[in-house]
Parts: C-alpha cells; structure tokens; sequence
C-alpha cells in the first residue's frame, strides 16, 4: 500500500471536516454531529477510508472500492480502538450497514443484532450476554419469576409516569423499570434515577434498574448513514425493540412491556408502534396504558420543562410526585431547572 498515511481529523477545522463528510456522501454515508474522535486513511494525499467514534461507538466507516481486502479496515480500527484504550474504554460498538458484518466479525467483532440495513456489533471485556447476567446478579432478579417491563427517560418524573408504573405494579407479579442511562437530557441520569426509585419505593413488587448500553442509547441511533427522517427512525424503534425482545425479554423472564399512549411526540409514537410489531414475535404482550391527566390535558415531563422555562414553579407541584417536587427545590434542582430550555428532548 504504497502512500499510505494515517492522519486525525482535527474537529474544529471546518475545511478537514468538510473533506471527511465529502468522501462518506460518495457512499451515502452522513458525519454525525457527536463524533469526537476522527482519522482517515491518505493515499497521495487523497482520502481513501475513515472511521469515527462517538463515546464508545464506532460509525462513519466507510473505504474506497480500491483499497477494499488490503487490511485498511483493521488500520482505522486499530488506530480508533487505541484512542478508546487512551480513554479507559475497553467495550465498543460499531453501527454499521448489514454488508459490513464480515468485516468486522473477522476484527473480533460479534454480532449483536441485525435488521434489514442496519446491524449492531460489540467488542471488549463483556458482551450483552455477561450484561444480562451481571444485571440479575445486582439487582436480584430471578428468572422464574414472569415480569413485566417498563422503559423510561422521565426527564423528570411526573406522576404520568408514576401512574403507568403503578398501573404495571397492579397487573403484575414483578416490574422493571428500566431508566434511561443515555445523558442527553436536562436532568442528569442519577437523579432521575433517584426520583424514580424514591417515587415507587411504596410498590415492593418494582425494581428499578439503570437501564445501560443495550437500552436507547447512542449504539442503538444509525443517523449518521440513513438520510430519510422515516428510515432513521424505523432502524433505531426496529433495532431497539429487536434487542430487548431477543436479549432482556428472554434472559429476565420478561412478558409484558407497559408504554404510555402517545398522541403528540413522532419519536416515542414511531416507538410504541414498533414495539408492538416486533415484541409479540419473542412471545411479549404490550400493554398500552391512557396518559394520565390534569385538567383536561395529559401529563409529560415536556409539559414540566416548559412549565420551568416559564418560571411557572407553584404549577408543577401537581404534576409531580414528592419525590420530584423536593428535588426540584434543592440547590442542585434548581441549577439544573435554571439551565432547561423548551427544546430539551422529551419524556
């Protein structure tokens, strides 16, 4: 491979990302916004492959047709997986489409899930398979058992949610309640997770569990090579659901998954309506509950936020349970309230 240079991509330099996002449209493939972490591979000065991360995840790969078979693709990770080492992180995942599996199960890669486009695979000290097996162990969760799931952002806790919570903890032996791990949303994950786990502390047939990687997350989001907003988001609901089913539904003794009616948000709708196509396929009943309401108007965590960015405080004491109010009215609460913008995702 004679010319051959291995070059990073310095991020703030508009003209060399413009370069990089150049070469992947000539595979159809888009530069996420969140990649951190950039390289290419020159050949007389011209790029012939890159790949990028964001946090742990590997994306935008992409090699030219003539470089295809050298070893390049083991290059771009291997000077990729040193930056994660650098970084202390020694578990990856790589999004990629289905025709590049083989590449990157012969670089140790496996397999997590695939759907028509798109596939998931890992690499590092523990798979999903350990995950789930480490999660039982932490928080006691025996496999006799029949469950039923609940996934949730709760950003921050309303009583809506309490409510959908409450209404599973009635109609089931046990319940999950997996929150969202993913920090990309007003409220740090740890206290809603708090306000979460102090909200239901009363329902001793509920257990509340970080909901990790495997659950919506930034491994399971394929914008960066799906252009049209309806394949986007039919990959991340087909992936995500496809996932929980085949791994957490069978491992945990999972038979029912509770989700809140959606009348206003495209995102969580597209969701709902995936998880009921594809969870009866591993054997899982959804249940979907009527939101919650007040006054004539349902209760969401958006409706908080914009009570907030309002200044309307005094309104949200109805709208959330103790747990929510008295966090909101410690220091820490009302840092992060001073911070929220409407714009702020959901749920």
């Amino acid at each position: 491979m004679c010319g051959i240079v291995v070059q990073k991509i310095n991020l703030l330099d508009k003209d060399a990302v413009k370069e990089v996002r150049d070469f992947l449209q000539t595979f159809q493939l888009l530069l996420d916004d969140n990649v951190d972490y950039t390289i290419v591979v020159r050949q007389n000065e011209e790029i012939k492959a890159t790949c990028s991360k964001a946090k742990n995840v590997f994306k935008c790969f992409a090699v030219s047709e003539d470089l295809r078979g050298t070893g390049v693709a083991a290059i771009l990770m291997g000077a990729v997986s040193d930056r994660l080492f650098e970084e202390g992180i020694y578990h990856s995942f790589i999004f990629t489409k289905v025709a590049n599996i083989d590449i990157f199960t012969s670089l140790g890669y496996e397999l997590i899930y695939k759907i028509e486009n798109v596939a998931l695979l890992e690499s590092g000290i523990y798979d999903i398979v350990k995950y789930l097996e480490q999660l039982k162990e932490k928080y006691n969760i025996d496999t006799v058992t029949k469950k039923s799931a609940i996934v949730m952002n709760c950003n921050p806790f309303t009583l809506g949610h309490k409510y959908l919570i409450e209404e599973a903890a009635s109609q089931s032996e046990e319940v999950l309640v997996f929150i969202v791990e993913e920090n990309k949303s007003s409220f740090p994950f740890i206290d809603r997770y708090n306000m979460v786990k102090e909200g239901v502390s009363h329902l001793h047939n509920v257990k509340v569990i970080n909901g990790g990687e495997y659950i919506i997350s930034e491994a399971t989001f394929p914008t960066y090579f799906l252009r049209k907003k309806d394949e986007i988001l039919k990959a991340y609901t087909t992936l995500d659901a496809s996932i929980f089913g085949k791994y957490f539904c069978k491992t945990l003794n999972i038979t029912k998954r509770y989700i809140g009616e959606e009348p206003y948000c495209q995102v969580t709708n597209a969701y709902n309506d995936a998880l009921k196509d594809i969870l009866p396929t591993f054997g899982v009943e959804v249940v979907e509950v009527k939101r919650k309401a007040f006054m004539d108007d349902i209760i969401s965590a958006s409706k908080v936020r914009k009570l907030i960015v309002e200044g309307k405080i005094s309104d949200i004491q109805q709208l959330v349970p103790n747990s929510t109010w008295e966090f909101l009215n410690t220091v820490i609460g009302k840092e992060i309230m001073g911070r929220i913008k409407v714009s702020d995702s959901p749920h």
